[in-house]
């Protein structure tokens, strides 16, 4: 009996053969019927209809991405509804704005009537949503007032600002969207990008748009002029002179000999007046702890521009003779 030659895949060459008419057939059957379906009226389906929203570009801005399409019922021929679902050579339908920045949305049973006679021969059903949202604003130039940005900047250690920063011009014009203009409150953050600052600053500034307003935002002005000031604070101390007051002769200090220091930071503008002072350590019984019988030192006089102050020691122990 004569042997029939298997396939790699131990099919035999005459059941492929009968396996690919059976496909081709099944194949053949699918797409008549689709064609034919295709053929018919009378379908319903939901579709994404692509939109585009129309208005001056040269007086208003988006705010967020506009809406590209809607979602409609419709109602027709197999063919057309299919080239609809997928958008095929399908010209999106327009809505006009005149005044955009008047409102916020658009009522779609406002735009059924014109949305209805743009997909003919196709019938509109439906429009899904109640309205198309958006957000378009007038495209405005303000003037905002210029402020150092306190992260942008750095002093050098022991320096400090010694005042105001002025700026030149005294404003800063940009253009864009109203309601992103109106985020920036008034003001506009310069960055310095400089840190470790031991002298005095006047320099031109590039100014520049925050990252996530670059496409929203211009530069009317696009640099600034930033001057100020800047001075050491120096470290210092001295040897307080003890001065008592109010003591009973049988009352003195527990360590007659105690060295009583003040240490302070200064203005280096105030140093050479600071040298002229005599500074004393006022220890007033009146005024002493009787709990633990200690006094806390009083300086006189105390300059008002002295900061961080601190005396050593701050509370004398007192010693009663019997």
């Amino acid at each position: 009996m004569p042997e029939t030659k298997k396939s790699s895949k131990g099919i035999s060459p005459k059941k492929l053969s009968d396996l690919k008419v059976v496909v081709l057939c099944i194949a053949a059957a699918t797409t008549f019927w689709i064609l034919n379906a295709l053929n018919k009226d009378d379908y319903n389906t939901i579709v994404d209809f692509p939109i585009e929203i129309v208005y001056n570009n040269e007086a208003y801005m988006p705010v967020k991405k506009l809406p590209a399409s809607i979602q409609i019922e419709i109602n027709g021929n197999g063919w057309d509804l299919l080239r609809k679902y997928f958008n095929i050579n399908e010209s999106p339908f327009q809505i006009d704005l005149e005044n955009p920045a008047s409102k916020n949305y658009i009522l779609t049973s406002d735009l059924k009537r014109s949305l209805g006679e743009f997909i003919s021969p196709t019938q509109l059903i439906s429009v899904l949503e109640d309205s198309i949202k958006y957000q378009i604003d007038e495209i405005q130039t303000v003037k905002l007032k210029p402020v150092l940005d306190s992260a942008s900047f750095s002093l050098a250690n022991n320096y400090r600002n010694t005042g105001d920063v002025n700026f030149t011009p005294e404003s800063i014009s940009i253009q864009g969207p109203s309601s992103v203009l109106k985020s920036f409150e008034g003001t506009f953050p310069v960055q310095m990008n400089q840190n470790r600052i031991a002298q005095n600053i006047n320099k031109e500034v590039e100014l520049k748009i925050p990252k996530d307003l670059e496409n929203q935002v211009s530069l009317i002005t696009e640099s600034i002029q930033v001057q100020f000031d800047v001075v050491s604070i120096l470290e210092g101390n001295k040897r307080l002179k003890v001065k008592k007051i109010n003591f009973p002769r049988t009352v003195t200090m527990e360590d007659e000999e105690v060295k009583i220091m003040i240490y302070y930071k200064v203005d280096e503008r105030k140093a050479s007046e600071l040298n002229e002072i005599e500074f004393n350590a006022i220890l007033n019984y009146s005024q002493r702890n009787k709990e633990d019988s200690t006094i806390t030192v009083k300086v006189d006089p105390m300059p008002s521009y002295l900061e961080e102050v601190r005396i050593e020691p701050a509370t004398i122990k007192l010693k009663y003779e019997q």
